[in-house]
C-alpha cells in the first residue's frame, strides 16, 4: 500500500506532465518573429511554438547577443539555424559574436567571396563551428513544421565562390509560410533583383514585408510592392542614421499602397509579431 506522501508526489508529477502536453499542442503551430533594434543593420529572430530558433542576420555590432539573451531561456545556448543574407558588416558582424557564444546547428548563406577581414573571420568561424552548411538557391526549402516552411526565392542559382561587385544583389530573399500566412525577407536586395523576381512570375504575395536595404531608395519599387501586396512593412534602420534611411521615395511608395509602416528607428525598440496557431500575425510588442 503506497504511502499518502508518495501518492501526492505522483499526482503532482502527473499534473506537471499533463500541463506540458497541453502547452506543447496549443503552442506547436505558433510563431514569433522579432525584428531587433540593433541600430543600422538587420537582425531578425524567429521562434517557433516547438522551440526552434532561427536568426536572420546579426546586425553591425554585438547588440544582438543582449537581444537573444532576453528572448531565449537563460539555459538555452543552441540556435537551430542562422542565415546570413549577404556578408556586409551591418548584417554579418553580430553573427560572428553569436558563433562564439552559441552552438549553431545549421548555417545558410550564399558562399560568395567576401574579400574582407570580417568575411575571413566569418568563414573561419563557421568552419570551426562544424555546423551543417547550406548554400542558398531557389531550389531550397526549409521545413520547420508540417505547416511552416521557408522557401528560398533568390538567388536563382548557387553563387558559392563567386566574386561580386554588389553584395546587396546577392542577398538571400526568402519567404516564410506559416499556415498560409506569409512574411517576405529581402536582405538588401535592390530594384534589379525585385524586377527579376517579378518577371519570373514568382508568387511574392505576403502579409508582412521586411523592407529591403533599410528603406533605401535602391529598393521597394512600385512594381515589386504591387506583386507582394503586403499589409505591413518593417523597416530596420538606426535612428538619425547618416544615410537618411528610410528614404522619402520608399515611404511614398509604401504609403501609395496604404501599407502600415513600422520602423525600428521610430520606436528605438524591437518590433515583435506573433502568430497564434493558424491565425494571422499580430503586433506582440515594441519592447526592449
Amino acid at each position: 500500500m503506497p504511502s499518502k506522501k508518495s501518492i501526492i508526489f505522483c499526482l503532482v508529477i502527473a499534473n506537471i506532465f499533463s500541463w506540458s502536453i497541453v502547452f506543447y499542442f496549443t503552442q506547436a503551430d505558433g510563431l514569433e518573429v522579432c525584428f531587433f533594434d540593433v541600430g543600422m543593420g538587420d537582425a531578425i529572430f524567429i521562434k517557433t511554438g516547438r522551440g526552434n530558433q532561427i536568426l536572420i542576420d546579426g546586425g553591425p555590432n554585438d547588440k544582438v547577443i543582449e537581444k537573444l539573451e532576453k528572448r531565449m531561456p537563460f539555459w538555452d545556448r543552441t540556435i537551430d539555424l542562422i542565415v546570413l543574407t549577404h556578408p556586409d558588416k551591418d548584417h554579418l558582424f553580430g553573427l560572428t559574436e553569436v558563433l562564439e557564444k552559441y552552438k549553431v546547428e545549421n548555417i545558410l548563406w550564399t558562399g560568395i567571396e567576401t574579400n574582407t577581414l570580417l568575411g575571413e573571420q566569418w568563414e573561419e568561424a563557421i568552419m570551426k563551428e562544424e555546423a551543417k552548411i547550406w548554400i542558398a538557391d531557389e531550389s531550397l526549402e526549409i521545413k520547420i513544421a508540417d505547416n511552416q516552411s521557408f522557401n528560398i526565392l533568390y538567388p536563382f542559382e548557387r553563387l558559392e565562390g563567386r566574386q561580386v561587385s554588389n553584395k546587396n544583389n546577392t542577398s538571400i530573399v526568402m519567404l516564410l509560410n506559416s499556415a498560409g500566412h506569409k512574411v517576405l525577407f529581402t536582405g538588401d536586395a535592390e530594384k534589379q533583383v525585385e524586377q527579376w523576381l517579378v518577371e519570373k512570375d514568382i508568387d511574392l504575395g505576403a502579409r508582412i514585408l521586411k523592407v529591403s536595404h533599410h528603406g533605401s531608395k535602391t529598393g521597394s519599387s512600385m512594381e515589386f510592392l504591387e506583386a507582394v501586396q503586403p499589409e505591413a512593412a518593417i523597416i530596420c534602420a538606426g535612428a538619425d542614421n547618416q544615410y537618411g534611411f528610410p528614404a522619402s521615395e520608399t515611404l511614398a511608395n509604401l504609403n501609395e499602397f496604404g501599407i502600415t509602416i513600422l520602423q525600428t528607428s521610430n520606436y528605438k525598440n524591437d518590433i515583435c509579431l506573433i502568430q497564434k496557431k493558424n491565425e494571422p500575425f499580430s503586433l506582440l510588442s515594441r519592447t526592449r
